[in-house]
C-alpha cells in the first residue's frame, strides 16, 4: 500500500478528539507536511526537516491506535521543534531533543487524554525518554492494549518455548531462550539464528 496524503483536518480521524486541536495547531504553525503511511516493523513514525524550499516531513503508521497515533507524533514534532532550536549539532535523541519532548508531553498529558495506565507509563518514562517508542516495552504493552485484536496475533513474549511463529513475508520461526533482552529464534527453512524483541508481534502457527 502507497503512502496516502490527507488534508490535516483528516487527522483528527486518528487522534483522540480532546488532542486534535492542539495537534492541528503545531502542523499547521510549523507547515509541516504530513503523511499517514501502513505498517513499518521497525519504525513508527519519521521526521524529515526543511530544506530547499520544501517543508518540514512527519510520517506516521496509519495502523496505530489513536494513543499510539499521538505519542508518535508528538515524538516527531520533538524532532522538528528540537530541529529548529538546536540545528543540526545535535544527537537525534540527544539531551535536547528529550527536554523538548518532555515539554511536548507535559502538554499532551494536562488535557487529560490518556486513560490512566498510559498516564503511568509515560509519566514513568520521562525521567529518560527512549529514542523510540518501540524501545519502550513496557508502554509498548499497554498501548497494544488499545489495538483492535487480530486473530493468531501474539507478541514473540507471549508464545511458549519451541512455538512456531510467521512474519508478514511468510518466513516460519521457532522461538529459542531468551538472550538478555531479546529472544534467539530459529528460522526454519535456513537454520539461521535471530534476534526478536519480546514485543515483535508475529503470527502463531498451530
Amino acid at each position: 500500500m502507497p503512502k496516502q496524503e490527507f488534508p490535516l483536518t483528516y487527522l483528527q480521524n486518528y487522534l483522540p478528539a480532546s488532542a486534535a486541536p492542539l495537534a492541528l495547531s503545531m502542523l499547521q504553525q510549523y507547515k509541516v507536511h504530513l503523511t499517514i503511511t501502513r505498517e513499518r516493523k521497525t519504525v513508527l513514525g519519521d521526521y524529515r526537516h526543511a530544506h530547499n524550499n520544501a517543508a518540514h516531513r512527519i510520517s506516521v503508521n496509519g495502523n496505530l491506535n489513536q494513543y499510539a497515533f499521538l505519542i508518535t507524533l508528538v515524538h516527531e514534532l520533538a524532532h522538528l521543534l528540537a530541529f529548529l532550536e538546536y540545528g543540526h549539532r545535535i544527537q537525534a535523541h540527544g539531551r535536547e531533543w528529550k527536554y523538548v519532548y518532555k515539554i511536548l508531553l507535559l502538554q499532551y498529558l494536562e488535557l487529560n487524554i490518556f486513560p490512566s495506565n498510559i498516564v503511568i507509563a509515560l509519566r514513568a518514562s520521562l525521567h529518560n525518554l527512549p529514542a523510540s517508542s518501540c524501545a519502550d516495552e513496557g508502554l509498548m504493552r499497554i498501548l497494544r492494549g488499545y489495538d483492535e485484536k487480530e486473530e493468531g496475533m501474539l507478541l514473540v513474549e507471549e508464545l511458549p518455548d519451541g512455538a512456531l511463529f510467521e512474519l508478514d513475508d511468510g518466513k516460519l520461526f521457532k522461538k529459542g531462550k531468551r538472550l538478555r533482552k531479546r529472544f534467539q529464534c530459529t528460522e526454519v527453512k535456513t537454520g539461521k539464528l535471530y534476534l526478536f524483541s519480546p514485543i515483535y508481534e508475529v503470527k502463531k502457527v498451530s
